[in-house]
């Protein structure tokens, strides 16, 4: 009896598994973008160099742990391969709304702007903005305050990024900040002299003393979350794309990923962060 019972139990598995299956393909069926990259066999991604989020690897493959989240919840819904463009971060909107990309796994935070001209997925992060700092951080800078009460500071920070906009808008002036494309390129502006420190999430410089800065968290910033942009007009894309999220939330997927594979050490921050709208009030 038990074991016909075992064998119902397994059945019962089974069909439940191939109806979620089923679902998920009649939804990519319904919606053309989904349907489109299903058709490809692909999803055209935009990235930049930014371990541990995402990078391009020398084999050429996208890796790092959004490209992961994403390649993981797309393989669900029909997708399985993920074709990586290397940009810079203030082209990687105006490309996915010139359909260049399928979306965008590089590590946009949920800004309120941004919100207007995409639709974000869930959050899959949640950091405080950082300084990283030469060590021994001689100017004293715990965060952008300090930055905009020393006008002799110069300050990195990424074209088109939101520490960027957050920096002018704590009082930071324009003629203070230093530009530059990528995270390489902010860190080599502080170790070689030509900024003070460089603005960034908290965990976007790995392993940062051996490449010759210090973190310094600023506490006064709020908690902010990465999330995958996708155009405004593909919403139900975003929708499926959401539910795979949801999916690696419960089964403790996303958690194996972000605490223990890429060792970020506040899953308990973004466990509480689960719509877009707990970042930025309003976003949808």
């Amino acid at each position: 009896m038990r074991t016909q019972y075992t064998r119902m139990s397994a059945a019962v598995g089974a069909v439940s598994l191939l109806l979620v299956a089923s679902t998920a393909f009649a939804q990519a069926d319904a919606d053309p973008a989904l349907a489109a990259m299903r058709k490809a066999g692909e999803a055209k991604i935009a990235i930049a160099a930014a371990p541990p989020w995402a990078f391009l690897a020398p084999s050429g493959e996208a890796q790092g742990y959004l490209v992961e989240v994403s390649g993981q919840a797309l393989k669900a819904l029909g997708v399985p391969k993920l074709a990586p463009t290397v940009t810079t971060w203030d082209a990687m909107i105006p490309g996915l709304q010139a359909k260049r990309f399928d979306l965008v796994p590089a590590g946009l935070l949920i800004t309120a702007a941004r919100c207007q001209v995409v639709a974000f997925s869930s959050p899959i992060t949640a950091q405080q903005d950082a300084l990283y700092v030469i060590p021994g951080n001689p100017k004293r800078l715990n965060g952008y305050a300090d930055v905009a009460s020393a006008a002799d500071v110069k300050l990195a920070v990424l074209t088109g990024s939101s520490q960027e906009a957050y920096a002018l808008s704590k009082g930071v002036k324009a003629d203070q900040l230093v530009r530059v494309p990528d995270i390489q390129a902010g860190v080599a502006t502080v170790v070689g002299g030509r900024a003070n420190a460089f603005a960034v999430g908290q965990f976007s410089v790995p392993k940062p003393s051996e490449r010759g800065v210090e973190v310094m968290v600023d506490r006064q910033a709020p908690v902010s979350s990465i999330a995958i942009a996708f155009r405004k007009e593909d919403a139900k894309l975003r929708d499926a794309f959401n539910k795979q999220l949801d999916a690696m939330r419960a089964s403790g997927a996303m958690k194996d990923l972000y605490a223990g594979k890429y060792a970020m050490p506040n899953w308990d921050t973004l466990a509480k962060v689960t719509k877009v709208n707990d970042v930025v009030p309003g976003c949808e």
